[in-house]
């Protein structure tokens, strides 16, 4: 008899940059990023919503008078754009932009910075952050989540160099996994469903997406041919935000860890980092992925707790789900020691003030490579040594 713990089927989804939710995800830290780049101490809180040939800004901010309404709209269009979007209907060009973005709230603003002036002391808001890592592949994330991003990413990639001419930027990922003692063995199903050309047949679509899939599975690993599912429903000509509404923060799962560990339920896209609901989150990732890296754990989720305006974490928790080589109450003394977990700390540790997260907003914000100029900075292993430092 399989065990429930350690033999099972788990499943992940990721969407592509031309879901109508990422789409928003996208514009929204696009205008973070404008900001990011003329006052590293602003602040924003930016949403956006989109339909058919419709793309509606809002929010509260505070910063750099230059990044108006219109340089807003423009980056919005400009965001299109890069996706791919010259579809009737929904085109970069002519699509209406409303923008309603005002300034950030003055009882907000007094609780986060410190003694009056822009550099963040306090939370932004109260709230619960998980981080996970894991040792199901080389970038410490689970398994699923990882496989899905990068099918979609690789389809984007050749779609934009003008490989897969047929296919259109809206797609959706899903990858169903066999797990032996707890560890991936292979895939026992694959769904992938792509915008296409209405002069695409469903089997062009399904020959073009498979050789990206063989690539992305380990080898041996790709799924039954009765198992591999591409446009299950059959015609997909209608997508983007003409056949669905987006929306800013409604693909949270997405963009962590595919399920396989909680969430504390605040999205990231559209935040500055004195909100901890993304720069706490992005904290756990780091000292989870440090502590599995230093080989004290072969699983850790972190918890980090806030309150608003209070400038040191509510609580810290660490769970190895019994992978632990220490205990872990001696890794929450150590992270203690470590790493300086107020928002001003994080911020400072991760030099999280920098125009770096458009980048973020499709195919996940973990699991990804550390950028020269501070991207996915949390996804560095540099805790490592300080963690063996303190534990031995």
């Amino acid at each position: 008899m399989a065990n429930s713990l350690k033999d099972y089927v788990f499943t992940s989804e990721s969407v592509s940059e031309g879901h109508p939710d990422k789409v928003c995800d996208q514009i929204s830290d696009a205008i973070v990023d404008e900001y990011m780049k003329r006052d590293p101490y602003s602040r924003c809180a930016v949403e956006t919503a989109t339909t058919t040939n419709y793309v509606g800004i809002i929010g509260e901010c505070r910063g750099p008078a230059e990044v108006d309404h219109a340089l807003m709209e423009q980056v919005a269009r400009d965001t299109i754009k890069k996706i791919g979007y010259e579809q009737q209907d929904f085109h970069w060009k002519d699509v209406e932009i409303d923008v309603r973005v005002h300034s950030q709230s003055a009882d907000i603003a007094q609780g986060v910075d410190a003694d009056g002036n822009e550099k963040d002391d306090g939370a932004g808001d109260q709230g619960i952050m998980f981080g996970y890592a894991c040792r199901e592949t080389d970038a410490l994330m689970p398994a699923a989540i990882q496989y899905s991003h990068e099918i979609l990413r690789k389809m984007a990639e050749a779609r934009h160099k003008g490989d897969l001419p047929l296919i259109e930027p809206d797609s959706k990922s899903q990858v169903s996994l066999e797990y032996k003692d707890g560890m991936p063995v292979r895939a026992t199903s694959v769904v992938v469903s792509t915008q296409h050309a209405e002069s695409a047949s469903q089997d062009d679509v399904r020959e073009m997406v498979r050789p990206i899939v063989e690539s992305v599975l380990p080898q041996g690993w790709m799924c039954p041919e009765d198992e591999f599912y591409v446009n299950p429903t059959g015609r997909f000509v209608i997508g983007g935000p003409v056949g669905d509404a987006g929306l800013t923060g409604r693909k949270i799962i997405v963009d962590t860890y595919g399920g396989a560990a909680p969430h504390g339920g605040g999205a990231f896209s559209g935040k500055d980092c004195s909100k901890v609901d993304r720069s706490a989150a992005y904290a756990a990732r780091y000292v989870a992925k440090n502590i599995v890296a230093a080989d004290y754990a072969d699983k850790c989720t972190i918890q980090l707790s806030y309150a608003i305006g209070v400038s040191k974490p509510i609580s810290v928790y660490v769970n190895t789900h019994g992978t632990g080589k220490v205990p872990e109450a001696k890794l929450v003394e150590a992270i203690g020691k470590t790493i300086d977990l107020s928002p001003r700390g994080v911020r400072e540790h991760l030099q999280l003030n920098k125009p770096i997260y458009a980048r973020t907003a499709a195919y996940g914000h973990f699991g990804r490579e550390p950028e020269s100029d501070g991207g996915f900075s949390w996804e560095k292993l540099d805790l490592v040594s300080a963690l063996q430092k303190e534990i031995g």
